[in-house]
Order: C-alpha cells, then structure tokens, then sequence
C-alpha cells in the first residue's frame, strides 16, 4: 500500500465527489476521481487505487457492475470496496456486499464515519498486501531453495560418479565447476601412467575358493586405492588384480612423473606388509609397477547409463607391458620418466627390453627408493 494510500472517489454527482475529494484530502489522502462506471474501471486499471468509494446509483455503469467486474479481474480482486448510496436501502446494501462490497455508507453522510470506515479498510488492505508480499517472498525463497537443493543434489551426483576415478577433493573440485563437463570431453595431453598387479594371482586364483580371492582383492584395493588419491592419481581402472593409474589429467601438475614414482614407492611397501599377512594365510602374492610418460587421449567412454573416464594411447600399453616385464617388488620405469625424476630417485639400469606389441627394444630401469627417504 502507497504512502499516503490512494483512493479513487467515484461519483456521478459534481457536488458529491468534491465533498468527497476535499474531505478525505483533508484526512491526508491522495484522490482521485471518476463521475460514471466506465471510467471507475478505467482509474482502477490506470492507477490501481488502495480503496474505493463507489456510488450506487450512475449512468451507464451502475455501482454494483462496476463491483462484479472489478471482483473478476484477478489484480483487483481484494481491492476494499466500499458502497455508497443515497438511501438506506436494504436491498441495494444486501445486493451490493453479496457482489463483493467491503462496507457501505449512506447519504448523507458525517465526516467521522467515513474516515472510520475508510481507515479501518485501510488497515485490512495494508494486512493483506503484508500477506501477499510474504507470500510471494516465501515462494521466491522456496523457488530459490528449490533451484539450490536441485544444484546440489546435480554436483552430488557428478560427485559420486567422479570419485569412482578422482581423489575425493578433485572430483568436488570438477563437480562445482561452471564447466565441469569441459574437463571430461576428450582432448590429448602428456600423463603418466603407472600400472600394476599381483604377481601369482591366477594360480591363487585356481586353488583358492571365490569368497576369499574376494577378500585378497577387497584388502588390496582398499589399501592401494587409498594411497592413488591421497597423491591425487586417476584411478582408471581395476581389471582384477590389475589397476592404471594416470597423473596429469583431468587436473594438471607439473611434477606427474614424481608423483606417479612416489605412489608406486608407497604402493610397493604398503602391498609387501600384505603380502606378508597373505603369507601367513597360505598365499604366496607378489606385486609388479610399470610406469611410463607420454601423450594419450583421454575423455568418457561407455553409453548413457555406464560412462567411465579413461586414457588410450601408446603409453597406456607401455606401462602395462613394463609392469608385465617388473619381478615381484619391482618398479620399473621408461626411459623419458627416469630422465623426469633421474635426481630424485635411487635407481638401476634394467637394459633394453623386448616387449610384446613393440617394434624395437626399449630401455627400462628399476626404482629402488626415493632419495632422502
């Protein structure tokens, strides 16, 4: 409601409306007027008045059309209305409220009673309007709340389905970005890969029993992958035993080939202290790490309701096929990741290596520790 409130004061009578125009400004209103029906509804629909006055008795549109049709129109709908009429009627006041009159006032009429009426439907209108503003606020905050809850339960489960690959922090990272989708289309890029698997799995596999394989496997993984996010590696894969490791996508960091050599360090000595529970057990287990550096492809592949993010390319395959040449508590690494960490790291030349799937030899070496460790 305005400050001071309008009120539109409608009368066919000259003499009438200025008696009306002058008292209620004198009570410190604003008002405006209309002398028939058709323009009372043409003021109501122009300036949208916080009361009206309305004579019953006029040319061309009576009071009370003049009332239904406002009662129609959805914007006007609670606008007060209060009915005045000549003559103390009881018909015209019965017909009139049932139209939908607020309160109604007789000619002639004392000036107290009708700054009483008038403010006191002032108060009911100032009431509603509270309500309705409310209302609209509580329904702008439930839309917004709405919006939220669905942005968020849309990152939750970007979340969920990026940890199955990312450190926890990176997926949340991703899942929140205003792109995150960027991050995952495919595109090339240097990584390092690290791939590795247990050595003697398939014959543990042949004489054990399926529920304790199931064990071994929960126990590994559990311990490795725990190890690839806290040095934030992309867990590609698990292919049983088998696990791939990328550094470098789909977050970047210069130092991947340390990271990938320090992961593989820790991998090893986390899996020779279960190896050595696994012994105890019956199960003769070693562990293998190959790692190579170089350019692959990487992005999602799968179909709609299965997607997996994954890296292809030459090195991939290098890395599987070093870790396929490493001995039980080896870590074997291509040449262009030694040159990347050759400072860092204790290490021993393996030679060159004839390696399935390759066309010519290529030099390998051997990780033996971290130095300063």
């Amino acid at each position: 409601m305005r400050t001071p409130p309008r009120i539109l004061a409608v009368d066919d009578g000259p003499n009438n409306l200025e008696i009306l125009r002058v008292r209620l400004a004198a009570a410190g209103y604003e008002v405006i007027t209309a002398v028939d029906g058709e323009e009372a509804l043409a003021r109501v629909r122009e300036f949208t008045p916080d009361l009206v006055l309305l004579d019953v008795l006029m040319p061309k549109l009576d009071g009370i059309a003049v009332l239904k049709q406002l009662k129609k129109e959805t914007a006007h709908s609670f606008l007060p209305v209060i009915l005045v009429t000549a003559k103390a009627d009881t018909q015209d006041v019965i017909q009139g409220l049932d139209a939908g009159g607020d309160d109604y006032l007789t000619k002639p009429f004392e000036q107290s009673a009708l700054i009483a009426r008038v403010r006191s439907l002032l108060r009911v209108k100032e009431l509603h309007d509270t309500i309705q503003k409310q209302s609209e606020q509580l329904a702008n905050w439930n839309h917004t709340l709405e919006e939220r809850v669905t942005q968020q339960m849309t990152e939750l489960e970007r979340v969920g389905q990026l940890e199955r690959f990312l450190a926890p922090h990176v997926a949340k990272m991703i899942a929140s970005s205003d792109t995150p989708d960027d991050a995952l289309s495919s595109h090339r890029r240097e990584v390092t890969v690290v791939f590795c698997d247990l050595r003697g799995f398939t014959a543990f596999t042949d004489r054990s029993e399926p529920e304790e394989v199931m064990t071994v496997l929960r126990e590994y993984h559990e311990n490795v992958g725990e190890l690839i996010f806290q040095f934030e590696g992309t867990l590609d894969r698990f292919i049983g035993d088998g696990i791939m490791i990328v550094f470098n996508d789909p977050i970047a960091c210069d130092d991947h080939a340390e990271r990938a050599v320090r992961l593989a360090l820790e991998m090893r000595d986390r899996v020779n202290c279960l190896s050595e529970r696994w012994r105890g057990r019956g199960h003769e287990l070693g562990f293998g790490i190959g790692i190579a550096l170089g350019f692959a492809t990487l992005g999602l592949i799968g179909f709609e309701r299965r997607r997996e993010y994954t890296a292809i390319g030459r090195v991939t395959n290098l890395a599987s096929r070093l870790c396929g040449a490493a001995k039980a508590g080896q870590i074997v690494i291509a040449q262009p990741v030694q040159a990347r960490v050759e400072s860092q790291i204790e290490f021993a030349p393996l030679g060159e290596l004839t390696l399935k799937g390759f066309s010519r030899p290529l030099a390998a070496y051997e990780v033996l520790s971290w130095r300063g460790d």
